[in-house]
């Protein structure tokens, strides 16, 4: 049987499950979001003359569910009219819509026999082969199902998301018995291709693979924190980025998660085990009296952290006092600032023997044998372990990887050397001359499995620039950036310069990789798998020069990022960038002259030079202008001001798109440009647009004039800014910056209505972004920016 999900119902629609229904209603899944009938009436629904049995009533909970996502931070829609998609319902008064659906996510109270309750329902109301799934962080997916139809447990299992739904990367997919391995392999593809998630195949066990080995760690971690008489601040000084965590490390991770919840997922472990593992879950009595008297973290405004003023306090917990947060000083710690790479940082770190290698040391040490325990327990393999780390808790290595950085050999001796036990496959492993638990060939990663390395086979849409490269693929590079050849008659361009920031080197391998595929390939994608798509110009280069006072250096820079530009839009082969995360300034300008844009859902784009007192100079100006008039309707007569006028506020307050949906309403994407919702599939995308372009034969666009609204039009546009600054919300400057970008908008001193060329307003817009780079407030801005990270207003 084939499967397909064309719409969908959530029921409860609390923060998770109406997450949920966000995230369907972002790749465009019409979702029912049913919950509770309320019991009693509130004061104002007694006021407004309602009774119980009103539907405005009884839809109470996910209306405002509703209502609560347009608020919510981070934003769980892409983009408002996403709403549009859910309905809201109760549990009651429309079951009966249940057989319209293709899947059924519950997502209700954490209690079995609630649970058990709901699927009976379900199980009344489904249409036969519609897929039904639980979003248990952690209850028996099999207890579940118990008494349900046959067609109900062949097609039931569990969907665990990970909060926030929108932006956390994985999904933990657990069969049960009787599920039909079919649908488990199309939730996993749907899940990948539909949803964009990272999927891990786990067993029906307490709390799955994330939970289970992310719950020990924390809990391993207070152990060693009260043992070895650390502080909370110290503690999470050395336990985020450090070791590749995130910046909120362990105890602010735990505010922001709640301890509420912590508890709660730890006791669902704590009940279900024996042993030593039982006491690791048994959470400690000071965590037990924060919950007590109600410190949960963010949500109550205290838990181990403290906000008063602009000062952060940590908690003591041995005095229950909140005192001045302490980072940990250790030599290893200044000794690892010269290490390059994560991994050679954590094997310096674990191995150093002082208060911080010996606090990194007792809590990877029990965690990677608790991790190799669980194999074949929690998951078929190392590889979904490892995934659901990284994809669920944001760690960039799982706990194998980190075995590989720090060395298995030497790290399993220093562990028997202390009286740890190894589980015998490592032993056995090693016995057997092999020393890590994967490895890279040319032809992808192998890992170890029973005995033996197993490829880890991937998604044929997920394309690794990495392993192209060590298969030979590399065409030419520099320091700035890689041409890759990605097959099929495609190549691809990579940024790997720091921050992937554009400066001359990055310029050169535009203009060769268009002349290289103008010659030999079917067309070019520009993308890479950095953190970010690209930041911007170089800043501190520009500076510098500017400061020099070099600005006959600066002009001939401007020139040929100009020049690049416009090489990449009249290119006669399809160029396709790929733009995804900060695709800021410079980045925006690169992807808006090019064919055709396959950028990602977390897709942030902005031109945001007027932040550091300047304006976009390689193009960006003309070509977002150029994006507004092609999307006005053709042979209709519409107003050019408005165009100008939403331009000139786009780029004067540096408005930066949310998501890949909001850069399309902001004109940086074309409608007719595309959004991969899971950016590992981005690069796969954009090749197939390239193909599929030069399939049609694909033409570079007409070069044709640009109407400008001209003087009258400039006038107009600086109405609003003057306005502004004349009461106090801009300063001097900032009106400096406004009139530049209003010029270069309006086309200078010509009349309404005037056609002009390009290559006069790239004139317009190289000459004011000079005349502003020489001002010494913009330069202060500039350094300030790159010392501080925020802007400056002067």
């Amino acid at each position: 049987m084939s499967y397909s999900i064309k719409k969908a119902a959530v029921l409860g629609s609390g923060v998770m499950g109406s997450g949920i229904a966000a995230h369907l209603a972002n790749i465009g899944i019409p979702t029912l979001l049913l919950d509770i009938v309320p019991k009693e009436l509130t004061e104002e629904e007694t006021k407004n003359g309602l009774t119980l049995e009103d539907k405005v009533v009884r839809n109470r909970f996910s209306d405002l569910a509703l209502k609560k996502l347009l608020k919510q931070k981070p934003a769980p829609l892409t983009s408002k009219d996403n709403l549009g998609l859910i309905q809201a319902g109760n549990l009651e008064d429309d079951l009966n819509k249940l057989s319209e659906v293709d899947w059924v996510i519950e997502v209700v109270v954490e209690k079995l026999e609630i649970k058990k309750k709901v699927f009976e329902q379900v199980d009344k109301y489904r249409k036969p082969g519609s897929i039904v799934s639980s979003n248990t962080s952690g209850i028996s997916v099999e207890a579940m199902a118990e008494n349900r139809s046959e067609d109900f447990q062949k097609h039931f299992l569990g969907t665990h998301f990970f909060n926030p739904p929108r932006y956390l990367k994985l999904l933990e997919i657990i069969p049960t018995k009787h599920t039909d391995p079919n649908v488990t392999r199309f939730m996993k593809a749907f899940g990948e291709d539909e949803l964009g998630k990272g999927v891990v195949l786990a067993k029906d066990t307490p709390n799955f693979i994330g939970n289970r080995i992310g719950t020990y760690g924390l809990l391993v971690t207070v152990r060693e924190m009260l043992k070895g008489g650390y502080s909370v601040g110290e503690v999470d000084s050395i336990t985020g980025p450090l070791i590749g965590r995130p910046k909120s490390a362990t105890f602010r991770t735990l505010d922001v998660v709640g301890l509420d919840t912590f508890i709660h997922v730890a006791n669902n472990v704590h009940e279900q085990v024996e042993g030593k593992e039982k006491e690791v879950f048994e959470v400690p009595d000071f965590m037990k009296k924060m919950f007590e008297n109600g410190w949960l973290g963010s949500k109550s405004g205290q838990g181990f952290y403290l906000k008063k003023g602009k000062e952060i306090l940590e908690l003591d917990p041995n005095t229950f006092d909140y005192v001045e947060r302490r980072k940990l000083s250790s030599p290893s710690l200044e000794m690892v600032k010269q290490v390059k790479g994560l991994s050679g940082k954590m094997k310096a770190l674990v191995y150093a023997g002082d208060k911080a290698g010996t606090l990194l040391w007792n809590i990877f040490a029990p965690v990677l044998i608790y991790s190799a325990e669980l194999v074949n327990v929690i998951s078929d393999d190392i590889v979904s372990i490892d995934n659901a780390m990284k994809w669920g808790f944001g760690w960039k290595q799982g706990p194998f990887e980190i075995w590989d950085a720090i060395g298995v050999e030497k790290s399993v001796a220093k562990m028997k050397q202390e009286g740890l036990s190894v589980p015998s496959w490592i032993e056995d492993m090693l016995n057997n001359g092999l020393t890590s638990f994967y490895k890279e060939t040319e032809d992808g990663t192998y890992f170890y499995h029973l005995g033996e390395y197993k490829k880890d086979e991937q998604n044929p849409k997920v394309i690794n620039l990495k392993q192209l490269k060590n298969q030979g693929k590399l065409i030419k590079k520099n320091s700035g950036g890689s041409l890759i050849d990605l097959g099929d008659g495609v190549a691809l361009l990579e940024f790997h310069s720091p921050n992937n920031a554009i400066g001359l080197d990055i310029l050169q391998m535009i203009n060769f990789s268009i002349d290289e595929v103008e010659k030999n390939y079917k067309g070019l994608v520009i993308g890479n798998q950095g953190k970010n798509f690209c930041v911007g110009a170089n800043l501190a280069l520009m500076l510098m020069e500017a400061q020099d006072d070099n600005f006959f250096e600066l002009d001939m820079v401007v020139r040929q990022f100009q020049k690049a530009m416009m090489k990449i839009k009249y290119s006669p082969k399809p160029v396709v960038t790929a733009p995804f995360a900060m695709t800021l300034g410079g980045g925006s300008e690169v992807c808006m002259p090019s064919s055709h844009i396959q950028a990602t859902m977390e897709t942030y784009m902005g031109l945001v030079e007027c932040g550091v007192g300047l304006l976009p100079g390689g193009g960006g100006n003309k070509e977002l202008y150029i994006k507004h008039l092609k999307n006005m309707p053709n042979d209709v007569d519409f107003d050019l001001q408005k165009v100008a006028n939403k331009v000139f506020e786009t780029i004067a307050l540096a408005k930066v798109s949310t998501s890949g949906d909001e850069a399309k309403q902001n004109n940086f994407l074309s409608n007719a440009d595309g959004i991969s919702v899971n950016g590992d599939h981005q690069l796969y995308d954009a090749k197939q647009v390239v193909l599929a372009l030069h399939a049609q034969g694909y033409k570079p666009p007409k070069r044709l004039k640009v109407p400008v609204v001209g003087e009258t039009g400039y006038a107009t546009l600086l109405l609003g800014a003057q306005a502004m600054y004349l009461s106090g919300y801009i300063s001097e400057h900032d009106l400096k910056i406004a009139k530049k970008i209003a010029f270069v908008i309006a086309g200078g001193r010509v009349p309404y209505g005037t056609e002009v060329d390009e290559q006069y307003l790239l004139d317009l817009e190289r000459e004011a972004f000079l005349s502003l780079i020489a001002e010494p407030k913009t330069q202060q801005r500039m350094q300030y920016m790159l010392v501080k990270g925020k802007p400056l207003r002067n």
